[in-house]
């Protein structure tokens, strides 16, 4: 079989070039009174570049400019589109669809680099597959959420619950509203406060030891390693599986300032009992002089009465027609 030996060097060219700036700019990045690089401040996350590659890119590491543009156009016509859409009735006991376009915002351009993915581990640019242990318990959630879409809360997700967003893991990822990120420091702590669902995760840096207590964000702990700050998540609860995985994943979170309006956030997430290989992400937020708006949602909100009182009145319309 012949390797093919042309397609690695740009790519690893394009990385090392990377790297060298990142380092370069990180050196100019501003500075904490304590002399560590200054993370803090109101990070924004979203992005038109898709988490995993489109598989119709197949090998496609990087867009072309013109491709990347015309992403970027189709973003804003869609918006335009969207917006100027005419208001639609709903009528009585019917679909009420989702949140109109005022409240979403998915982004309109692409990262920097151009990448076809934020996935930059495997190289495909994908999510790796599902263990055969993955795999079951995957058709398992499935079947349960047929045969029992909401027979308690407990039938509902973290983010039904307005427990956990569904884009702050962690890891975060871009979703499609509520993609701000604040970050507060200290010299022994971090504080990352998640506008989705205003969660926050209290990071030590001071090397305490780990409780061993369980829980749905897991228990985090950090330390620099020269300019990047390094989180490594453990202990989370198996009340909440981000993507599927188990309470035995292992997080990495790498934070970059690279320049003054930039903050590289890089992950690394394995879990062997779900997928088949660790994956890892990059991330670059802007900085952003909006605020962080409260996200009005808790455990006991309107939604989940109304959810599974819905879901009753469904099975007494269904009774009554057998």
């Amino acid at each position: 079989m012949r390797m093919k030996h042309r397609s690695v060097a740009p790519l690893l060219m394009a990385v090392l070039v990377a790297l060298a700036a990142g380092s370069a700019a990180a050196q100019d990045a501003p500075r904490t009174p304590w002399g560590a690089p200054d993370l803090s401040g109101i990070w924004d996350f979203k992005t038109a570049t898709p988490l995993e590659r489109p598989e119709d890119r197949g090998e496609q590491a990087f867009l072309t400019a013109e491709e990347a543009a015309n992403i970027e156009q189709e973003a804003v016509d869609r918006n335009v589109r969207l917006w100027e859409a005419a208001p639609r009735r709903t009528e009585a006991g019917g679909n009420v669809g989702g949140y109109n376009n005022f409240w979403l915002d998915f982004g309109t351009t692409v990262i920097e680099s151009r990448r076809t993915s934020l996935i930059v581990d495997p190289p495909n640019g994908r999510i790796p597959d599902l263990t055969e242990e993955g795999q079951r318990r995957a058709d398992e959630r499935q079947a349960h959420r047929e045969a029992h879409p909401a027979d308690t809360y407990l039938d509902r997700s973290a983010f039904d619950r307005c427990i956990l967003g569904f884009n702050t893991g962690p890891p975060m990822t871009p979703g499609f509203y509520n993609q701000h990120m604040q970050l507060f420091q200290t010299p022994d702590h971090v504080v990352v406060l998640n506008e989705m669902v205003h969660d926050s995760r209290i990071i030590p840096l001071d090397g305490s030891p780990r409780p061993g207590i369980e829980s749905w964000t897991g228990e985090s702990r950090g330390q620099w390693e020269g300019d990047t700050l390094v989180v490594e998540t453990i202990d989370f609860s198996d009340k909440h599986g981000y993507r599927g995985s188990t309470k035995g994943r292992h997080l990495v979170e790498r934070f970059t300032r690279t320049d003054a309006d930039t903050l590289l956030y890089e992950f690394t997430i394995s879990d062997p009992a779900t997928w088949t290989a660790p994956w890892s992400a990059q991330i670059p937020m802007q900085a952003t002089e909006l605020p962080l708006f409260e996200y009005a949602c808790h455990e006991g909100n309107y939604a989940m009465p109304n959810i599974l009182g819905g879901e009753r009145r469904a099975e007494r319309l269904a009774g009554e027609q057998d």
